[in-house]
């Protein structure tokens, strides 16, 4: 029988946008600021504004095809109808790789930091907690977890703007009013302009997800109109964060050099607001975590549904909802299944899974648009040769050099398993004498 429940339209543009902030996490500016400066060579700030820059490129393409195609599903379906079923499939099989790991990544992340205030109790113990929590959070349903996330996401702004206040206090008093003029986080006469650029290959990270919003499009209200704008905001949004808190934390700490790289926020915590601003600190470190991980969690099991939908995973299990709470719990509950592979991995190494889905999907997105405006497409050929494409072209080129100066165990990684899904592709397609299955466009 055809599966008759429906996604709830429950969603207005606000609560999509903190979706995607939160699935971004804006606070993952400190917790990555000892890494990035270090690349960077105390260039925060430009490294940020160079990543934005490429990240809102690609953006407007995803606004472009949200318009042309508001259902659920993101870059897979965007790249499958646009493209091809067969490059449409290998998109959505790349994305899983991001999708799939970035939940465990973002508990593995909240676990150490608990297990350093708390060495006592085994990082286990906080990794399962964590899964079960957000678990049962989106389970019980998107408006739920709405409303949990509008909350966590209050307290991680107030944490995020705290910290930047008090950094711009403590620049203040050790340079005066001057000192927040300070062009050296975006360029030093001595720091070659390529250190920028590396440092923005990191930088690019912390936008990661900014896309995950459009996997709501079926449980937003009016989402033709909702999702481009959507979009868009969110990684506007995320680029000011990004760009401001890594100027002004550059500004405090200026060189490049940590007593811990991995600890590089704690430190500059402590120097400008003391012991009791760094035990806060932390405490709203833990709770944006558990936010990304609710927002992550949610998109990850829609992207699922959609697939499953579409007969690309066995439909019984993933293309299903629960009748009553109208949630893909299959999905939820395999992610967190998967998330306990954390148990028995460290953040570098579950880090390196992500990357090379992200930028590959990215790259797909802005060459779906180039495609539809060549084929003419009525909502896309009148937005002109700018958007249609000269910007997708440009993006995606700077989508494929972020991918390029991955690490190489990142890139290895990554073509394994898309070799595994052009096996499963040609398993799928009786070795590829037969397309896919197409999508089923009926909400």
């Amino acid at each position: 029988m055809k599966e008759t429940v429906k996604l709830d339209r429950a969603l207005g543009l606000w609560s999509v946008v903190l979706f995607g902030l939160a699935y971004m996490t804006p606070m993952i500016v400190f917790g990555t600021f000892g890494a990035l400066a270090t690349a960077s060579q105390g260039t925060t700030a430009m490294a940020y504004l160079i990543a934005s820059g490429a990240i809102l490129l690609t953006a407007i393409s995803y606004g472009v095809m949200a318009r042309v195609y508001p259902v659920a599903g993101s870059s897979y379906t965007y790249a499958r109808k646009s493209i091809s079923p067969s490059v449409g499939f290998l998109v959505g099989w790349a994305v899983l790789l991001d999708y799939f790991f970035l939940p465990m990544v973002i508990w593995l992340i909240g676990a150490a930091y608990l297990t350093s205030a708390f060495p006592d109790i085994p990082a286990w113990v906080w990794i399962v907690a964590f899964i079960i929590l957000t678990s049962m959070v989106n389970v019980i349903g998107i408006v739920f977890a709405n409303r949990v996330n509008l909350i966590l996401m209050l307290v991680q702004f107030a944490m995020l703007a705290a910290f930047v206040l008090l950094a711009a206090r403590y620049v203040v008093a050790a340079n005066g009013a001057g000192g927040l003029a300070s062009v050296e986080p975006f360029f030093k006469a001595d720091i070659p302009f390529s250190a920028s650029v590396a440092g923005a290959a990191i930088a690019a990270y912390s936008f990661l997800g900014f896309d995950a919003v459009s996997t709501l499009t079926e449980e937003t209200r009016d989402a033709r109109r909702t999702m481009p704008k959507a979009i868009l905001m969110t990684a506007l949004a995320g680029g000011f964060i990004f760009v401001l808190a890594g100027y002004v934390t550059q500004l405090a700490h200026p060189g490049f050099e940590f007593a811990s790289v991995d600890a590089a926020a704690t430190e500059i915590a402590k120097a400008v607001g003391g012991d009791l601003f760094v035990t806060l600190f932390l405490a709203t470190l833990v709770v944006a975590q558990f936010t990304s991980g609710l927002a992550a969690q949610a998109s990850v099991g829609r992207l699922l549904y959609a697939m499953g939908r579409d007969n690309v995973l066995p439909s019984s299990l993933f293309g299903r909802l629960h009748p009553t709470l109208h949630t893909p719990i299959f999905n939820l509950v395999l992610v967190g299944i998967v998330g306990m592979l954390a148990l028995t991995m460290d953040v570098t190494t579950s880090t390196s899974f992500i990357n090379f889905g992200a930028f590959l999907a990215f790259t797909a997105v802005n060459v779906s648009v180039i495609v539809l405006y060549l084929k003419g497409e009525q909502q896309v050929r009148p937005l002109g040769v700018l958007i249609g494409l000269i910007i997708p072209a440009v993006a995606a080129v700077c989508d494929v050099l972020l991918l390029l100066n991955l690490d190489s165990h990142a890139k290895v990684l990554g073509l394994v398993w898309l070799v595994l899904g052009v096996v499963y592709l040609g398993y799928l397609t009786q070795f590829f004498r037969v397309a896919p299955p197409e999508m089923d466009f009926a909400e």
